[in-house]
């Protein structure tokens, strides 16, 4: 690799070629602060809060985008660098609506933050703003008076190709918004929240349901269950200053136990159901001539885009619910029926890493009991860690603790349902297992592990050759499926995440600030901890677990049968056949 070696307030560096003096100084171990800046996302240098002073350069540069060269000589903090950042940030400050007391991303809003790092303590230019709330979307609110207009959320939709938010107006009177200001339920929205997890500041939240949570707790007439997504327990603990990558999954149960839920279960058990239906569909596709390639089904972002932009490809989405879906229509179904319970007088909540999923339960299809939706609270990971703050639950002190057992206990193949290419993992592990009549089948299949965006596999089973694609990233899955329609790619089996990296990286995840995104990998630390839970378990396999071979025998019948058919899988409908 080329490298470039420079000067760094007097500490020699050196840098691979094509860096940015930003980058540059990370090696150096001199942070350099920024707001617009995020790596292979928002690259535009327009907040200046970056500059830098460069020998021989025409007044100060933005570090961000300015690249190194041989020989080069930086100063990161000289007075007259603080100055023009401290000014630059004072006149941020001036267009923002300064309640920070009262604003959901206190403590974790990134201009508050710098705020504190430059010794702001007044706003000389402050003026008085009152609150712009758009709030149509079943997922999100935006208050534009919060916006620091730095253009990540706009980046980060592009990069999704989806595209709904931009820059309106001109000059003082720029704002973020959809296009002719329509409310963003008019637009093709996809609900991923990738808007939200890459804003600085509280521009952009989503849509707080946690007081739903806290009532129906205090409902002495409602039976209150809960179910944790696997990637939960990998993010959690950063609300609580825990290392990136932590699985915290005892405490996790732990906090919830105290918070008073009436039962606390694995969403890792629906999703071994999941690769049950999913993968027994599959089979029955491939065997009798069904659609193919097959697609995944289990993240309502994805599916929300092929409806509204690729709805040709819908006979081609595995019918099956989510895991999150499935969870609640078992709980609606089968565990009301076991414990006695009314599902009318139960209240089903799911702790998601996706914002997506406050939209998905909204869906039609979503009802096992009839006239009852199947979940009927979704909560993001930060809003879970939002009531064990409120509640007074010290986190870190607390003891690990188990699911309970009814719907409690997954397989490794659940765990890894978080992480790009841990669904299609799952499943080639069941259906590989069941077409070589083999249980001692591979249980790990490297090749489509990875963040990589696309990544691409070819597996000899049994009878056939099965061609696998994994692809993460709603940008990604619309260019693949342009492929194929074009007759470039041909495949059996494929597995789609709409969260660039999978739901580790899902829009209900804990913030990560751009310091820390930028320099490391935080997607791979979290991966970590839910492929090591895997690798840790003797159950490894999603047929092998005994509470869903239970719930087979006893209650569902066959994969795949009537029953579970009704129970476990929905429909989809071209977009805007229906709106929330």
């Amino acid at each position: 690799m080329d490298t470039v070696k420079l000067k760094i307030n007097g500490i020699d560096v050196e840098a691979p070629a094509g860096s940015t003096i930003i980058q540059a100084a990370n090696l150096a171990g001199i942070k350099i602060p920024s707001l617009c800046y995020l790596k292979d996302i928002n690259e535009i240098g327009a907040c200046r809060i970056c500059m830098v002073e460069v020998k021989g350069a025409k007044g100060l540069v933005a570090s961000c985008v300015y690249p190194v060269n041989e020989g080069m000589e930086v100063w990161t903090n000289t007075q007259k660098v603080r100055d023009a950042r401290k000014m630059t940030l004072e006149l941020i400050l001036s267009n923002h609506r300064m309640e920070c007391l009262t604003c959901r991303r206190s403590g974790t809003c990134e201009l508050q933050q710098l705020a504190k790092d430059f010794g702001i303590q007044e706003v000389r230019f402050q003026q008085k703003m009152e609150p712009q709330i758009e709030d149509s979307a079943i997922h999100l609110v935006r208050d534009n008076s919060k916006c620091v207009l730095c253009r990540r959320c706009v980046s980060a939709c592009q990069q999704q190709g989806i595209g709904v938010i931009g820059c309106n107006e001109r000059g003082f009177a720029t704002e973020v918004g959809s296009p002719f200001g329509r409310g963003l339920v008019e637009t093709a929205c996809i609900s991923c929240g990738q808007c939200i997890v890459n804003c600085p500041t509280g521009a952009l939240t989503e849509r707080d349901d946690t007081g739903k949570v806290w009532a129906a707790l205090n409902d002495e007439t409602k039976h209150v269950v809960i179910a944790t997504a696997p990637s939960v327990r990998a993010g959690l603990g950063e609300c609580f200053d825990m290392p990136i990558g932590t699985n915290v999954e005892g405490k996790m149960v732990a906090a919830i136990r105290r918070l008073g839920f009436d039962g606390v279960f694995d969403v890792d058990t629906a999703a071994d159901f999941t690769i049950i239906e999913e993968g027994n569909e599959l089979l029955q596709r491939i065997k009798n001539g069904g659609k193919l390639p097959m697609i995944t089904s289990c993240s309502p972002g994805w599916v929300r885009y092929a409806e509204q932009y690729h709805p040709d490809f819908l006979p081609n989405l595995s019918s099956c619910k989510s895991p999150q879906g499935m969870f609640g229509g078992l709980m609606k179904t089968y565990y009301a029926e076991k414990m006695g319970i009314d599902p009318k007088d139960m209240v089903v909540v799911s702790v998601m890493p996706c914002t997506a999923k406050k939209y998905e339960i909204k869906r039609p299809d979503m009802e096992a009991a009839p006239g009852l939706k199947d979940i009927d609270i979704s909560i993001t990971t930060r809003e879970l860690g939002e009531m064990i703050k409120r509640a007074g639950i010290n986190f870190t002190a607390l003891p690990d603790e188990a699911f309970d057992p009814i719907f409690g206990i997954a397989s490794g193949a659940g765990d890894i349902f978080g992480v790009s290419g841990g669904v299609m993992e799952a499943a080639l592990r069941t259906v590989s297992a069941i077409l070589a009549g083999d249980e001692n089948a591979p249980l790990e299949f490297h090749e489509v592990r990875g963040l990589e965006s696309v990544k691409e596999a070819t597996y000899e089973l049994p009878g056939k050759t099965v061609r696998v694609a994994v692809v993460s990233g709603t940008k990604n899955a619309g260019a693949l499926l342009d492929a194929i329609r074009a007759g470039e790619k041909d495949y059996d089996f494929i597995e789609v995440m709409c969260c660039p990296g999978g739901c580790i990286n899902g829009g209900g995840q804990p913030y990560v600030p751009a310091n820390v995104k930028n320099f490391v990998d935080y997607r791979a630390l979290r991966s970590k901890a839910l492929y090591d839970e895997d690798a840790s378990k003797e159950l490894r396999k999603s047929h092998h677990n005994p509470i869903v071979q239970e719930v087979y025998a006893n209650y569902l019948g066959a994969w795949g049968g009537e029953k579970a058919h009704h129970i476990l899988h929905t429909k989809y409908y071209a977009q805007p056949k229906y709106r929330l």
